[in-house]
């Protein structure tokens, strides 16, 4: 996997989230190559400033919906997703809180992550991306996969 893409409120940020770990994550991939972006349904507009700002420093990309026109679970936002990132959506994992975008990012051909617990998250994704991040086991579980 060569992309790493998450929603922003419920995994890097809000109510079950931990923003540390996550960040830790992202840090990790950018290091080891992979492509990162947030694919969030904000609604754009000058508060969203914030955001876009992490585009750069934090990761390579930022979508939001309300600056594309589409949201999730729209398939075309996670194609366009992949596309800003240079990558086929087969070669990104999509983490999300909610199942239903979950399901749309793998029905757009993503690797699916449901973000229940951040510490789960973190091993699926390290799994996914093969990165090692906070794995303890190099069991190589692949029942994460596709997911």
């Amino acid at each position: 996997m060569r992309g790493l893409v998450l929603d922003f409120g419920g995994v890097l940020g809000g109510p079950g989230s931990d923003p540390g770990l996550m960040a830790r994550v992202v840090a990790d991939a950018r290091r080891h190559g992979v492509r990162t972006a947030i694919l969030s349904n904000d609604p754009g507009g000058p508060a969203a400033q914030g955001l876009r700002d992490l585009a750069g420093p934090f990761v390579d990309e930022v979508v939001l919906s309300g600056d594309v026109g589409m949201a999730k679970p729209d398939p075309r936002i996670f194609a366009l997703t992949a596309d800003r990132l240079g990558l086929d959506p087969a070669e990104c994992v999509f983490v999300d809180d909610l199942v239903s975008n979950v399901h749309a990012a793998v029905v757009a051909g993503m690797v699916g992550v449901h973000h229940a617990d951040a510490s789960a998250a973190v091993e699926e994704i390290a799994i996914l991306l093969d990165s090692g991040t906070d794995r303890e086991s190099g069991d190589g579980d692949s029942e994460s996969r596709g997911r």
